[in-house]
């Protein structure tokens, strides 16, 4: 960011500390009846936290929070996001809910027709804010990853390392109070992701909470945050991230 960057400010106060943002409680997934991808999980985040979820390849921490962003139902157990059963919610409730959580999904998932900027003002768009309360916000973000010089170009003419660039600047403008980076660092290089680490802790100090799933066991270290480790469908939380690799 320029000199004297200034982080992206929450949308809204967080919930008091009795309410944890995310709660998952004995929560368990199973698709087209194979073995099941989560089996019990629970854990909370707290207003405010930053977290780390860790584990393999394929152990389902995609799947943690594609349930959170509540892009599906648990097979069992309870999900509460912002206070609220999310099994719950009206088909009303749902887009308000939704609007508060920003998503690095691991495919990227940008619109190819629209522009770098356009992918990444998508969400203060939707949100209602004018392009003049908005505009100078995106590009600033935008040239804290690397994309500055790239406003106009699409997404189809960008690399795979500045398409995650872009996915994680969609989600950062959107001031959302929870945010959900899956691999946010995949295929970028070194100076890019502590970047990119460096601007979701600047989020999260603005006041929203922050998992990022990785399995990264550097960029773990690196963020200095707690560990939700997941193995066999179940969530160990540990506070030091030593005690996870070990």
């Amino acid at each position: 960011m320029p000199a004297n960057p200034q982080a992206p400010s929450a949308r809204s106060a967080p919930p008091a500390p009795s309410a944890p943002v995310v709660r998952l409680d004995g929560v368990c997934l199973r698709q087209d009846g194979d073995r099941p991808i989560l089996g019990g999980a629970s854990f909370t985040l707290s207003a405010g936290s930053f977290h780390v979820l860790t584990g393999a390849a394929g152990c389902g921490k995609s799947a943690v929070l594609g349930l959170i962003a509540l892009e599906g139902a648990p097979s069992m157990g309870r999900i509460e996001v912002f206070g609220r059963d999310t099994a719950a919610l009206t088909r009303e409730e749902r887009p308000s809910l939704r609007r508060r959580v920003g998503v690095v999904f691991q495919d990227d998932r940008l619109v190819d027709h629209l522009s770098v900027f356009d992918n990444a003002a998508l969400a203060p768009r939707v949100q209602g804010r004018k392009p003049a309360a908005y505009g100078d916000e995106v590009a600033e973000i935008l040239a804290w990853v690397g994309l500055g010089a790239s406003l106009d170009a699409m997404p189809g003419a960008l690399s795979p390392g500045d398409r995650r660039r872009l996915a994680v600047a969609r989600a950062v403008a959107g001031r959302p109070d929870l945010l959900l980076a899956d691999e946010p660092t995949a295929g970028v290089d070194a100076a890019s992701g502590r970047r990119i680490l460096r601007l979701l802790a600047e989020l999260n100090g603005a006041g929203a909470t922050v998992l990022m799933a990785t399995r990264d066991q550097g960029l773990a270290a690196s963020s200095g945050a707690p560990v939700l480790h997941l193995r066999d469908g179940k969530v160990t939380a540990i506070e030091a991230f030593e005690r996870a690799a070990s």
